[in-house]
């Protein structure tokens, strides 16, 4: 007789918010689905979430996606409002309530270029890259290096499909990931703050990038990604911190040399390169111990690799020498 052992942090489907419960075509509920979000709008979503869903999107169509049910959290969804105006976008500026600034964001027309040790090089508009590619709906953590997090479904592909699709080099080991500048939108208010290295740059290894847990993201709770949450393209990789996850990317640049990130720029002291969620080792100014449940008055204990380490503490066997957890 064959049993199955559950990782974990999975729980039989019965145990996960149904996707059901929360949208359908026709009708969104938000949260973790006890409650009806309110007035409904045309295009399935809340009235309240009108000033942020993105009702411009040529892939709207695609949406809602099926659901891997391999991928659960024991926890309840964040609630979309909640998801979609807590964040964290330097180019439009350093508070929590930066999704109104945006707005402004023009995420059509959009290209995406992949460059450096590929076969060819190229660039490719977003909704043909979209459209080309395997969706699905996974319900991953997230958990922000400032000791906050949410539980949140996410449309999208995974990573490894978008490695196949650029038709990397062996000699690539390395992944470096560009998100908008001035070149693309130089309204972007942050962008003004001449103290920051942009564009933001961040990077994954091959092996990270081309591990099952790696995402792309398209879309969040049935519809495509807002502005605000990384449109049109963003990455999730769920047993980093937050700040690995970059938005709206312009460029995939395959490299054997390891990119220096954003933040690791700034501050190479306080964030690294790897990033890898760890309650055991603090950042510098504060613990890493626990978290804040976004939406909640809670907090919980932060687990390693953010409850990920089955999937994911081989890639980092025999690499006690590097910074693997800041």
């Amino acid at each position: 007789m064959l049993v199955k052992i559950k990782r974990g942090w999975e729980l039989p489907e019965s145990a996960v918010t149904p996707q059901s419960v929360y949208l359908n075509r026709r009708r969104f509920l938000q949260g973790a689905g006890s409650v009806a979000a309110g007035a409904m709008v045309a295009g399935g979503l809340p009235a309240r979430a009108r000033a942020y869903a993105p009702e411009d999107d040529p892939t709207a169509d695609l949406y809602p996606v099926d659901r891997n049910t391999r991928y659960t959290v024991e926890r309840p969804l964040t609630s979309y409002e909640d998801a979609a105006t807590y964040n964290n976008f330097y180019e439009f500026g350093s508070h929590k309530q930066i999704w109104r600034a945006a707005q402004d964001l023009p995420i059509r027309p959009w290209t995406v270029t992949f460059d450096g040790l590929v076969e060819e090089e190229r660039t490719v508009d977003i909704d043909t890259l979209i459209r080309a590619m395997p969706l699905e709906e996974r319900v991953y953590r997230l958990r922000c290096v400032e000791a906050w997090s949410m539980v949140i479904p996410w449309s999208g592909f995974p990573m490894a499909e978008l490695v196949n699709y650029a038709r990397p080099l062996g000699s690539a080991r390395y992944i470096r990931m560009q998100t908008f500048g001035a070149d693309e939108f130089p309204e972007a208010p942050g962008l003004r703050q001449f103290w920051y290295p942009w564009p933001y740059i961040e990077g994954l290894t091959i092996e990270e990038a081309t591990n099952e847990l790696a995402f792309m993201v398209t879309g969040l709770y049935g519809a495509p990604v807002p502005r605000q949450n990384g449109a049109p393209l963003r990455l999730h990789t769920p047993w980093k911190y937050g700040f690995k996850s970059v938005k709206s990317i312009v460029r995939f640049t395959f490299t054997e040399e390891r990119p220096v990130s954003f933040w690791e720029e700034i501050q190479g002291s306080e964030y690294g390169f790897w990033a890898n969620v760890n309650p055991e080792v603090p950042h510098p100014r504060w613990s890493q111990a626990t978290e804040r449940v976004i939406g909640t008055d809670e907090r919980i204990p932060t687990q390693l690799y953010n409850g990920y380490a089955e999937f994911v503490a081989g890639l980092y066997e025999g690499m006690e020498g590097e910074r693997l957890f800041m």
